[in-house]
């Protein structure tokens, strides 16, 4: 097996990169320009509002609703095939390239939403499906090299590292294409203009396939080859991820840390996902036009935030340590919550809430996943308990988007799914507080 060097600053600046490659898919896909061209696809028809009503396998849903399902399928097909994947890739120690095949199949996808057409909704819906595969699915690869390349002591930084450039990196592109969009897009009835809203999918696909080279040219890849035979090895990750189960019911810390995280980072992800629309729905707005171009906006202000927030959690993890700083963090996230469902109604209560989402997000993420670093026990390879990590987010993302789209279908809007997202927090926040900063730092 190859050795890695932990904290050499050539490997350390690779793996980060990844993120500057990767993060403009939550951003551009599924935070800020894909939902806002899915929701005017599927409620405008040659420019005309023809409501919010979409059919898919012949079934009436509100355009909302369909979206948090079909993102909740694609979760489910993740939780199913990373663990396969992750044991297929630690027995032959080929992990960076499953990291490069499921980046390549994001990217791809991607592009491929350029295609998307309202009256081909299933079909335009399967690239949707394939990408949010490629990001999830990398992620578990990518990861698990964090207690590899760096020690305990510099995962923080490292981390909030990787998400700052994420933020920093994505917020660029944010910016090309809303220049795009704003000042080149094409208007069909004077032909002035060339920038359509749907080249930005093909742009997203290309900044994170082609930044992505950075990262593989440099990163690190195993190759010891694990013991024990081929046979049997498609329930081989399966079978690895019920022995972290086990270890981890014998390791009280780790247990605590991941009952915590399950329901606080459902309220995250969730929001994360489904902010943009909320917004559309939810908020008072002028005009069409404003709507969009607003939402794009607060988008932008929520990357360049995060990256402060990024690094204020790790210098504040140092001072008062992980716990506290994951502490503060849920009750930030409960507060926009609050907030969320008894005041938002105009623009400005929304750049409120972007400003509070975007400083919040980054750090909460950063802390939790190094945080986790730091719990798991010293072995050569800890793919397997990163994607028992990676099971775990999406089962509750998973639960989240559903619940949400649960609730807005039955109670005939989305407000009323925000207390969900805020039970989801009050129970993280009382799971966390269980688990000692001690317990983190033995």
């Amino acid at each position: 097996m190859s050795v890695i060097q932990k904290n050499d600053p050539k490997i350390i600046k690779a793996w980060t990169f990844y993120d500057w490659a990767n993060s403009v898919f939550p951003l551009v896909i599924t935070s800020a320009i894909f939902p806002n061209y899915y929701e005017y696809q599927t409620s405008h028809i040659n420019g005309q509002d023809v409501g919010d009503m979409v059919t898919l396998f012949g079934m009436q849903f509100k355009n909302q609703d369909i979206y948090s399902y079909v993102y909740s399928f694609a979760l489910l097909i993740v939780v199913f095939l990373a663990p396969i994947l992750s044991g297929i890739a630690d027995y032959y120690g080929n992990k960076k390239r499953y990291l490069q095949f499921f980046c390549y199949l994001g990217s791809i996808s991607c592009m491929c939403l350029y295609f998307f057409d309202r009256e081909m909704l299933g079909l335009s819906f399967i690239p949707f499906v394939t990408a949010t595969i490629g990001f999830w699915g990398s992620l578990v690869f990518y990861n698990s090299y964090l207690p590899e390349i760096a020690t305990e002591d510099n995962q923080d930084r490292v981390s909030a590292r990787g998400f700052a450039l994420g933020y920093f990196g994505s917020s660029l592109l944010l910016i090309v294409c809303l220049i795009g969009i704003i000042v080149f897009k094409k208007d069909p009835a004077s032909g002035k203009g060339f920038y359509e809203v749907k080249d930005s999918f093909l742009l997203t696909g290309l900044w994170w396939i082609g930044f992505a080279q950075l990262t593989f040219k440099k990163l690190p890849g195993k190759t010891r080859k694990a013991k024990g035979s081929e046979k049997n090895l498609l329930s081989k990750g399966f079978n690895e991820l019920k022995k972290v189960w086990i270890d981890i019911k014998n390791r009280p810390e780790i247990k605590k840390f991941l009952s915590s995280y399950f329901f606080y980072n459902m309220g995250v992800q969730t929001i994360m996902v489904m902010a943009v629309l909320f917004a559309r729905k939810e908020v008072v707005w002028p005009d069409e036009k404003t709507k969009t171009n607003s939402l794009i906006v607060s988008i932008l202000l929520i990357q360049f935030l995060g990256v402060a927030g990024s690094f204020f959690f790790s210098f504040i993890s140092k001072k008062i340590g992980n716990i506290k700083g994951l502490t503060l963090a849920i009750i930030i996230w409960i507060c926009v919550c609050i907030y969320t469902y008894a005041i938002l109604r105009l623009p400005f209560h929304f750049y409120i809430v972007a400003a509070s989402v975007g400083f919040v997000m980054g750090g909460i993420q950063a802390l939790s996943r190094s945080t986790y670093s730091k719990l798991l026990p010293e072995r050569d390879d800890h793919t397997a308990y990163f994607s028992f990590y990676d099971v775990m987010e999406k089962m509750g993302m998973i639960l989240g988007t559903i619940s949400f789209g649960v609730i807005s279908q039955i109670s005939g809007g989305m407000r009323n799914s925000v207390l969900i997202l805020i039970l989801f927090f009050v129970i993280g926040l009382g799971l966390l507080l269980r688990l000692k900063q001690e317990e983190v730092d033995a």
